[in-house]
């Protein structure tokens, strides 16, 4: 199942297609939540607190919000659900947004408050590899997101922190048709030579789709990272590690 925060509706779009973006997005959210499987979706019912701008998030927004509030509204799906594992954000907010950080923050507010409390693990993105690939596409002229190798310091985690690494292949064709569900996300902001993630990640080929979104990476919160990391969520006996 899936819980949203917001609906998204201060992200970039291409000028003269955002209308109410929020709505817009919704309908997206639908259509990508289908794709994938999900059996549920919870919205929170907060609005988009916007990547840094304004600088003070805006009343009923996301971080506006009280931490404790939106904990409490999660903590309720929990117990409703009885959720062996929670995922959030990772402390980075995966590329920074302040709404993804705050994502974070309430989920670990709820799973500590919850019944039977979940594993927590961040959603996040090998960081080495990804600056090599985001280094290869910055060499040939193009800027992912905008990104330039050297903005992915603070971004993500390194492979050193990461505690699972899960072969999804077998669910890339389900993720790409969910990405091209988002379509007011793969146009607006940037320059020439920024193409939007959603799209660069929905249109690419197979063969390299499966090298590129074919595996996911996981922070398990408490745990300390083995050598190498996992390549499950719910090996038998129990996480594995020493705390």
């Amino acid at each position: 199942m899936l819980v949203v925060a917001t609906s998204g509706e201060r992200g970039l779009t291409a000028a003269g297609t955002a209308g109410d973006l929020g709505s817009v997005r919704a309908a997206e959210l639908d259509r990508a939540a289908a794709a994938l499987g999900v059996a549920r979706v919870v919205r929170l019912g907060y609005g988009d607190s916007g990547l840094r701008v304004p600088a003070v998030p805006p009343p009923g927004s996301f971080c506006a919000a009280p931490a404790a509030e939106a904990a409490e509204k999660l903590r309720a799906v929990l117990d409703e659900e009885r959720a062996d594992v929670l995922t959030v954000y990772d402390e980075a907010g995966g590329y920074g947004h302040r709404d993804h950080v705050r994502v974070r923050e309430v989920g670990l507010l709820a799973a500590a408050a919850a019944r039977t409390t979940p594993r927590v693990l961040e959603a996040t993105v090998d960081r080495d590899a990804l600056a090599r690939g985001v280094r290869l596409l910055n060499w040939l002229g193009v800027r992912p997101g905008g990104l330039r190798a050297s903005d992915l310091a603070a971004a993500y985690r390194p492979r050193a922190q990461i505690t699972h690494a899960v072969d999804v292949r077998r669910y890339v064709r389900a993720k790409q048709a969910a990405l091209a569900a988002h379509a007011s996300q793969t146009t607006g902001g940037g320059g020439r030579q920024d193409v939007r993630t959603v799209s660069l990640l929905a249109r690419l080929p197979w063969p390299l789709a499966r090298v590129v979104l074919g595996r996911e990476w996981f922070v398990e919160v408490g745990v300390t990272p083995p050598a190498k990391p996992r390549k499950e969520l719910f090996a038998a006996g129990g996480s594995g590690y020493a705390v």
